[in-house]
Parts: structure tokens; C-alpha cells; sequence
């Protein structure tokens, strides 16, 4: 890094913003990673259009975490979704990023969204049939994200579904073993939660070891069967990593991934 740019102390984690010549500037949370500008539009657009364009006709879409804002700028290119509620827990997140990361945090002001600074986990227990989709675009699985990994979690999202709803979220990387372990348990969690569980891929050059997962999970569609390709490109959405071809290829996994979400499929 060149310079710090921002440091505090906020009630649930600490928040810095670092600036270096090759990444641009960088948000870190209690010292991990969590985008840089150079490289986050693969994270969010792997997160994002991966789910929407599978489900033909999402209006209501409920984003848990994602402060940052990068998911909400890619949903709200689609005209088609009504409504986006985005719940973060810590208020200064968001605030730190329309200061510092504003290529990222820029689509706070549309007024399709509603916000809610509170626990996800506390959130989503009063919801009943209400989303088409869900994304979890919640930090690691320990400190204010840990309650965004439990069975409990994944349960109330189901229910917070609607009858044909999706979940995605992001699933850790399959490298390092304590990170394949947290992996595994979310993957086993949302099998035994989800009839559809099918995990994808992106790497991404600031994250642990590059290579990371995401989660797709579904009461009703396939990712690449019921994947309505011409109908994505149609809505003319510019894209710099997602592509038509690369969703179905991303879901096509390294034989030691396949090999490690085996393990967990046959103890369900």
C-alpha cells in the first residue's frame, strides 16, 4: 500500500481504507480484505447476474451485507426489479464507502431501495414469502458474519422465499483448509435446506489464495438448465467478467472442489 486513507473503530469492526498503485483503493474490515477497486466488479457481477439471470422475472430482491454497495449497482441495472432491501449491520460502513469508494458505493440513491441498518439474522426471521431472491454477501464466517453461516440462517431464507426464490451467497475459497472447512459447513447446511444446491466459481486476485466459491441455491431452477441466456443479453447490460458462456463454464469445478463438496453431499 502507498497510504492509509481511513481508520476507526465502529461498534461491531474496525474499518480502514488503504490506497496502492496497483489495486487502487482497498476496504479492509478488522483487517481482512473485502474489495479493492481494480478487481471487485468480478466479485459483484459473479454474485449478482449469475441468479438474475436464471430467474425469469425478479422483482423483489433482498440483499443481506453488502455495505460496499457493488451489489446494489449491478441489480440496479435491471429495470425489471421492483424493489431492493438491503440490510447492513454497521451503518459506517456504508458511509465510509460513498466517501471513499464512490465507482462502487454509487447507486444508494436509487428509490427502488430501502435500507436497514440491523442483524441480518434478526431480519430475515419476520419474512415469509416475500423475495424472489436473496443475496448473502456477508464477511467471513466469524465476528459480526458468523450468524450469516447457520442452519438457522439458511432456514429463514427458504422461508423468506418465494415458492420458485433463489439464494446465493458467497461460499469461501476450497484451498486453504481452514477456508475449505468453513466452506464445507455452509455447502451442508444450505443441501440439507435447498432441493437445488450447485456451487460456482471466480477467481479473484485479492482473495485468499484467488480462486473463490459462490453458493446457488434454489426451491425451483437449475442454474444452467433453466439459464435463459439470449433473454440476459437481450437487456443489454455491459459486463467486464460475466458472460453467457462463462455461467455455464464457472459452474464446471476442480476435481479436488468437486471431491471436497462430495463429502459433505453424501452426509446429508
Amino acid at each position: 500500500m502507498d497510504r492509509q486513507l481511513y481508520s476507526a473503530q465502529s461498534e461491531f469492526q474496525r474499518i480502514d481504507i488503504f490506497e496502492s498503485k496497483e489495486f487502487g483503493r482497498f476496504l479492509t474490515l478488522d483487517g481482512y480484505m473485502m474489495l479493492t477497486e481494480k478487481d471487485e466488479f468480478i466479485y459483484h457481477e459473479m454474485i449478482t447476474h449469475v441468479p438474475m439471470a436464471v430467474h425469469p422475472s425478479p422483482k423483489r430482491v433482498l440483499v443481506i451485507g453488502a455495505g460496499d454497495g457493488g451489489v446494489l449497482r449491478e441489480l440496479c441495472h435491471y429495470d425489471a426489479v421492483e424493489r431492493i432491501d438491503l440490510v447492513e449491520i454497521d451503518p459506517l460502513v456504508v458511509e465510509v464507502c460513498r466517501k471513499y469508494l464512490p465507482g462502487t458505493a454509487c447507486r444508494f440513491d436509487d428509490p427502488r431501495l430501502s435500507l436497514y441498518y440491523e442483524d441480518g439474522l434478526k431480519f430475515i426471521r419476520t419474512r415469509e414469502d416475500e423475495y424472489d431472491l436473496i443475496i448473502v454477501d456477508s464477511t467471513d464466517p466469524f465476528g459480526p458474519g458468523e450468524g450469516l453461516f447457520t442452519r438457522e440462517f439458511y432456514g429463514n431464507c427458504y422461508k423468506a422465499l418465494k415458492e420458485d426464490g433463489v439464494m446465493v451467497n458467497q461460499h469461501e475459497s476450497p484451498f486453504y483448509d481452514s477456508d475449505a472447512i468453513a466452506m464445507q459447513r455452509a455447502h451442508k447446511r444450505i443441501v440439507e435446506t435447498f432441493p437445488i444446491s450447485k456451487v460456482y466459481q471466480a477467481h479473484i486476485p485479492t482473495y485468499p489464495s484467488g480462486h473463490w466459491l459462490f453458493g446457488f441455491a434454489s426451491k425451483r431452477y437449475h442454474p444452467v438448465r433453466d439459464f435463459n441466456p439470449v433473454g440476459w443479453k437481450m437487456l443489454g447490460i455491459s459486463s467486464r467478467y460475466y458472460t453467457t458462456v462463462l455461467h455455464v463454464g464457472c459452474f464446471a469445478l476442480p476435481a479436488y472442489v468437486e471431491e471436497l463438496l462430495r463429502d459433505v453431499e453424501e452426509q446429508v
